[in-house]
């Protein structure tokens, strides 16, 4: 997709208040507005700048615009970074992942739709209907796997966007402590009660909550589909050969795997129940690596001819027809 440089549809540089955004919109709104501009692009112009605005005018949406660095030019391609979001806290029906600012409206672009309009968020889910009670907020935030794996209390930052008095975006910074449970998957949301905007009488008893989404931090060697994890299992030529019982580090510990005899690079073990120890529990599967030694010395050079040698083994055979 391009990227579209908001700012600069608005004229106004990265560094502009509040009220410079919204002077700068509706000055240039009035000059494109299609029922009275003559100009032949009005259209495409007012559009563009209505997108512009809907993302500027709002401090969470800003924010959220603003992380993805002002290195990028106008029609470029891009594609925002994985979990490019997480720490970001958010307020209302608004949010990172797109609650509240798009809904499904077809005129804005596939940035802001990748940005802003994946739908609704948790605090969109879980409003209430009082009037007086604060609102939900939620933000995404990344753990270890062995989190997950063994339960942690963990100590949390989070980020909130706001405008300060003088018109400026500004992140206010607050930390949590929080209970991550053991079995907590990817995507799961922790509920904190009481941690969201305050009611309108400023009581605790009427805040919001704040949501937490659970995102897995990339792990050195695992990787995780939904509640199973997968391990590159590096394995000797002769274990895969002859079979072996080798161990196999574990989020949580180790555990013994048995390979079978006459196995092949990139066959699938499976550890049935050792995946996320959610309910039910998720499964680990070893993904076989053969790794062949070094020829680094004489002798590993001449136990590398004699293989040669001993075996009638043509590697490419299979491509021969």
């Amino acid at each position: 997709m391009e990227f579209k440089d908001y700012y600069a549809t608005l004229g106004v540089p990265r560094t502009a208040t509040e009220d410079e955004i919204k002077r700068a919109y509706r000055k240039l709104a009035r000059k494109y507005h299609p029922d009275v501009s003559k100009e032949p692009d009005a259209e495409v112009r007012f559009k563009a700048l209505g997108e512009a605005y809907k993302v500027l005018k709002t401090a969470e949406s800003r924010a959220a615009y603003d992380r993805m660095g002002s290195d990028w030019k106008a029609g470029q391609d891009f594609q925002p970074p994985p979990n490019w979001d997480a720490g970001f806290e958010f307020g209302g029906a608004g949010g990172a992942d797109g609650a509240g600012y798009a809904g499904n409206e077809k005129s804005f672009s596939d940035l802001f739709e990748s940005l802003f309009g994946k739908g609704a968020g948790p605090s969109q889910q879980h409003r209430r209907s009082e009037s007086s009670r604060g609102e939900d907020h939620h933000a995404k935030v990344m753990i270890d796997l062995e989190d997950a794996y063994l339960g942690a209390q963990r100590s949390i930052s989070l980020q909130m966007p706001a405008f300060d008095s003088a018109g400026n975006l500004v992140n206010q910074l607050r930390t949590l402590n929080v209970s991550i449970p053991k079995g907590v998957r990817a995507g799961q949301r922790l509920r904190l009660v009481g941690q969201g905007s305050p009611g309108a009488s400023g009581m605790a008893a009427g805040a919001g909550d704040l949501y937490l989404e659970i995102v897995f931090k990339p792990h050195a060697g695992f990787r995780v589909d939904k509640r199973d994890v997968y391990l590159d299992l590096p394995v000797s030529p002769w274990e895969a050969t002859l079979g072996a019982t080798v161990t196999v580090p574990m989020p949580d510990g180790a555990v013994q795997l048995s390979v079978p005899a006459a196995s092949t690079g990139g066959r699938k073990l499976r550890l049935k129940g050792k995946g996320i120890p959610s309910h039910p529990p998720g499964d680990l599967y070893a993904v076989l690596n053969i790794a062949l030694p070094p020829a680094d010395t004489e002798a590993a050079k001449a136990a590398y001819r004699e293989m040669e040698v001993a075996f009638d083994f043509d590697p490419r055979a299979h491509l021969k027809g």
